[in-house]
This record gives structure tokens, C-alpha cells and sequence, in this order.
């Protein structure tokens, strides 16, 4: 009687409060300042950013992105790319990224994410998978029959794998992923991703059960907190809730996102990646199904991806290559229908 006792004591009362003290106090805690991911991008001249234009999602919410028109000369842009930022950040911090894609003839549009920016409140989305769905509202709105490209930078890589690995995936001829976040349990993530985020793992255990549940009602506690004073520039997003922490990335699953590529897609990382191990990207996506070059960029830090010239000209010339090799492929399907 009495073990009957105890085990009802621990499977209903016991076991939810500490679950429920997990979500209470399990909580991401504030970080040291991690100058190496901010300085960089708020030090970029502006002067030049296109103004904030608006699309309207499903839910109705008007949702930012910039447009950047191909500038090279050329009288159609080669294709369409369109930008995922990373975490914490904007459209704002790929400026110098879509310029250098622009010149190229490419036309390029630059999201900020939901959750981001001025794309509803910061650090919260209402469901997971409302990014995809933000995505699919975002091409229906600018209707280019042409191909495109989706290129992801650091999450907004991880969150491109989400997509190539997705009912999404046929929407983008390529994919082109920078220094992505894959998982924090892959083997290409240092711990804490270098000091950039600290993980409130309790809460997200926690509420990981009660989703599990189908209670989702505290869904938008954070979870994550990321390496930025509070007195931060507006433009970037200091924490982010379950929903967001587990919507912009890579599936849970990322070996099996992985395994669901069909798509063509390469990879671009940093060298000197104080968030990322970039060796270890080659047997990840060894798994895949398809062949994903690696290519490592001599020199460069995590943030250099988006800024700095070697990397840009790479990012540049990878995305040339992959629409020249996308053009010679749909000439031969006409050549031998």
C-alpha cells in the first residue's frame, strides 16, 4: 500500500512540480558581451541601405524585408537570392552581402525573420513552423518565375537546411549555407556556440515534455539569451522564446534534415569560426544523399562571412557557378526531350 501510495505521489505530483521547476527557474542566464559578433556589423557603412518594405503572411502580420536590385548591367538578373540573417540580427547586417551579390546581377532580397527587426515582437513567433509559412507567403507575394536561391547565414543557415530538408524545398534551385549552426550537438558546434548564446536547458526540457502533451501555453518563455548588452542598438534581438529557438534552425533531427536533401547545395565557412568547427561540416553532410562541397575560407571569422571581401567573393562566385551549372543542366533537359 504504501509503495502504491508512493508511486502515485511521484507520477502525479511529484514529477510535474519538477518539471514545472525546471520552466520556472531553468531559464537562459545573462552573458559576457561578445564584441567579435556585433562590433563588425554596426562598424558597416549604411548610408546606402534600402528602405524597409512589407509583405503580408497568412496571419496578416506585415512582415520586413530590403530589396536590392541586380546592378551589374546585365538586362535580366541571373536569378533571385534571398538572405536569412543570423541570430539576434536583421536584414540590416546582410547590407554588404546583398550589395556585393547585386553587383553580380542577382537580384536579392534581405528578410528579417519573424521575430526580428521589424518583423513582429522581437524574439517571439506563435507556433513552430510559422517561419516556413512565412517563407511560402514571402515568394507567393514577390512572384518571380525565375530561379532562386536561398543563402543562410550562421541560424539562418541551419534554418536553409530546414528548408532544403522540407515540403519547402523545390521553391529554391540552390542553396548556399554560411557557416550554418547545425545543432548544438553536432559536432561542428562548439560549446555554447563560443560564448555567443547561453541555453536555459531546464526550461527547454521542460517544456519540450509538456509539448510533447500538446500544452504549449508557455511556448514563448525564453530559452536562449544571447551575448549582447542591454543596451544593445535596436536593431538586434537579445533572447528567444521555445517557439523561435526550435523554429529557426535545423530540424531536432538534423541527420535526418540532412538525409532529405535533394536539392544542390554548398557550403561556405570561416576559417578562424569562433562559433562554429569547420572541419567538421565534411562529415555531417557526408550523410546526404546528394554531394555538398565544403569549402573552408582561409582567415575569416564567424562574422567575416558577411563582411569582409574574400568571403563575399566567395559566397559571389559559388552562387555564379551554381546557376552556370543549373543553366547548363535545364539546356540539355531541352536539348534531349
Amino acid at each position: 500500500m504504501g509503495y502504491a501510495i508512493a508511486a502515485f505521489l511521484s507520477h502525479y505530483l511529484i514529477f510535474p512540480l519538477i518539471v514545472l521547476a525546471c520552466i520556472l527557474f531553468g531559464g537562459p542566464r545573462k552573458s559576457r558581451v561578445m564584441a567579435s559578433m556585433i562590433e563588425k556589423c554596426q562598424t558597416q557603412d549604411y548610408s546606402d541601405l534600402p528602405e524597409i518594405q512589407s509583405f503580408h503572411a497568412r496571419d496578416q502580420s506585415a512582415l520586413a524585408y530590403r530589396a536590392y536590385a541586380a546592378s551589374g548591367g546585365s538586362a535580366q538578373p541571373h536569378a533571385s537570392i534571398v538572405l536569412v540573417h543570423g541570430s539576434s540580427a536583421d536584414s540590416r547586417s546582410l547590407h554588404v552581402l546583398a550589395k556585393a551579390i547585386a553587383r553580380a546581377d542577382f537580384a536579392v532580397y534581405a528578410l528579417d525573420m519573424r521575430g526580428h527587426g521589424q518583423s513582429g515582437q522581437k524574439g517571439l513567433i506563435d507556433y513552430v513552423g510559422q517561419l516556413e509559412d512565412d517563407i511560402e507567403d514571402f515568394l507567393q507575394c514577390i512572384s518571380e518565375d525565375g530561379p532562386r536561391a536561398l543563402v543562410g547565414f550562421s541560424s539562418g543557415g541551419g534554418f536553409a537546411l530546414r528548408i532544403a530538408g522540407g515540403k519547402l524545398q523545390s521553391q529554391f534551385d540552390n542553396y548556399l549555407l554560411l557557416s550554418p549552426f547545425i545543432s548544438h550537438d553536432a559536432p561542428s558546434s562548439r560549446a555554447s556556440s563560443g560564448g555567443w548564446v547561453r541555453i536555459g536547458l531546464l526550461r527547454i526540457v521542460g517544456l519540450t515534455i509538456l509539448n510533447k502533451l500538446h500544452i504549449r501555453a508557455l511556448n514563448k518563455l525564453p530559452v536562449l539569451r544571447f551575448a549582447i548588452d542591454d543596451a544593445n542598438p535596436s536593431n538586434l534581438t537579445t533572447q528567444y522564446s521555445f517557439n523561435l529557438a526550435t523554429n529557426f534552425r535545423a530540424l531536432s533531427s538534423y541527420r535526418e534534415n540532412i538525409r532529405r536533401l535533394k536539392q544542390p547545395m554548398r557550403i561556405l565557412a570561416a576559417q578562424n569560426d569562433e562559433c562554429i568547427v569547420p572541419q567538421a561540416y565534411e562529415g555531417i553532410f557526408g550523410q546526404a544523399p546528394i554531394h555538398v562541397p565544403v569549402t573552408i575560407v582561409a582567415d575569416a571569422s564567424h562574422i567575416d562571412m558577411i563582411v569582409d571581401s574574400a568571403p563575399l567573393n566567395a559566397v559571389v562566385t559559388n552562387l555564379q557557378d551554381m546557376f552556370a551549372v543549373a543553366e547548363m543542366d535545364t539546356t540539355s533537359r531541352l536539348v534531349n526531350s
